[in-house]
C-alpha cells in the first residue's frame, strides 16, 4: 500500500553529498548513488519511463472502452478520502455485481497503475474492495493488485529508479543496504518482517528493492504472504465503511502490536540461528 513521502526524508536530500567516495566500479556497484541535487534522468531513462506510463495509460483506458455500460466510467478516480470510497461504493455497487469481470479488470488496472507510480490512495482502493467483495474475495483482490504494483514498480524503479530513490530517501537507501548486507543468509525472513510490519513505507522498499539487489523472487514471495495481515485488516474495516471516522483508527495501537507479534515470527529463525552461532 503506497504511503506519502515523509518531509524530513525529502529534506535531509543534501546531507550525504560532499562526503569522499572510492570512485572505483566495484564501489559504484556496491554503493546507492547520493547526489544532492534533483535527479536528472538520462534520455534513455526518460523514454523508457515515458513508454511504460504511456502503456498503463493505454491500459487502462482500453479496459474502459470496452466495457459494456458507459457507467463504468465512474470508476476512473483515485479515491483519496473516505468520503470518495462511500461515493464510489455508492455508485458501483450494482454495476460490480452484474459486471463483475470487467469491474474488477477496472479495478485492477488502477490499483496497479497508482502502485506502479507511486499515487498515494491504494488504502482506500482497498477499503473499497471490502466494502464491495466481502472479506475473502475482497481480501484475494488487494493481495493480487498489490503484489502485481509493487512488482511492478520493482520492475521501473531497476529500470530508471535508481536517482530518485537516491534523492528522496538518502538515509534511508543507507540504512536498508546495510541492513539488507547484514542478513544475506536470512533475506527472505527479514523482508516479510518489512512488509508485515510498518517498519519501513511499502513505497521505499518497492523502489528500493531492486538498487540494493534484493533478488525478485525474494521480493515477489515476501511481497505475496507479507501483504496478507495489513489487507485483511484494511478489507475488513471496508465491510463497516460507515461506522469508520479515520485511516487511523485502521492501525491502533493494538493492530500495530499484533502485526509486530506476526512479524517477529518471521525474523525468530535468523534471531536463533544468531544465537546458536554466539554461543
Amino acid at each position: 500500500m503506497a504511503m506519502p513521502f515523509a518531509r524530513r526524508d525529502i529534506e535531509a536530500a543534501g546531507a550525504g553529498a560532499g562526503a569522499g567516495s572510492d570512485d572505483s566500479p566495484a564501489a559504484k556497484k556496491g554503493k546507492p548513488e547520493l547526489p544532492g541535487a534533483r535527479p536528472a534522468l538520462t534520455r534513455s531513462e526518460a523514454f523508457a519511463f515515458a513508454a511504460v506510463l504511456a502503456l498503463f495509460t493505454a491500459g487502462i483506458f482500453c479496459v474502459f472502452l470496452t466495457a459494456p455500460r458507459r457507467e463504468f466510467g465512474q470508476i476512473l478516480r483515485f479515491p483519496r478520502s473516505l468520503a470518495d470510497v462511500r461515493l464510489l461504493k455508492d455508485n458501483l455497487a450494482v454495476y460490480a455485481r452484474d459486471y463483475q469481470a470487467n469491474f474488477i479488470l477496472g479495478y485492477c488496472s488502477i490499483y496497479i497503475f497508482m502502485q506502479t507510480f507511486m499515487i498515494p490512495g491504494t488504502i482506500f482502493m482497498s477499503l473499497l474492495a471490502g466494502a464491495l467483495f466481502g472479506v475473502i474475495k475482497g481480501g484475494i483482490l488487494v493481495v493480487f493488485t498489490g503484489t502485481a504494483g509493487a512488482s511492478s514498480c520493482y520492475f521501473v524503479s531497476k529500470l530508471i529508479g535508481r536517482p530518485l530513490v537516491s534523492w528522496l530517501w538518502p538515509e534511508k537507501l543507507r540504512y536498508f543496504q546495510s541492513e539488507i548486507a547484514k542478513r544475506k543468509e536470512k533475506l527472505l525472513n527479514y523482508m516479510l518482517f518489512l512488509r508485515i510490519t510498518p517498519t519501513l513505507p511499502n513505497t521505499f522498499i518497492n523502489m528500493a528493492s531492486p538498487i540494493v539487489d534484493i533478488p525478485f523472487h525474494i521480493f515477489f514471495a515476501a511481497t505475496l504472504v507479507g501483504l496478507i495481515p495489513a489487507s485483511y485488516i484494511t478489507v475488513k474495516a471496508g465491510r463497516a465503511l460507515g461506522d469508520l471516522k479515520s485511516v487511523r483508527e485502521l492501525y491502533d495501537f493494538r493492530t500495530l502490536v499484533v502485526l509486530f507479534l506476526i512479524g517477529s515470527v518471521a525474523v525468530a529463525p535468523t534471531i536463533l540461528k544468531r544465537k546458536r552461532t554466539y554461543e
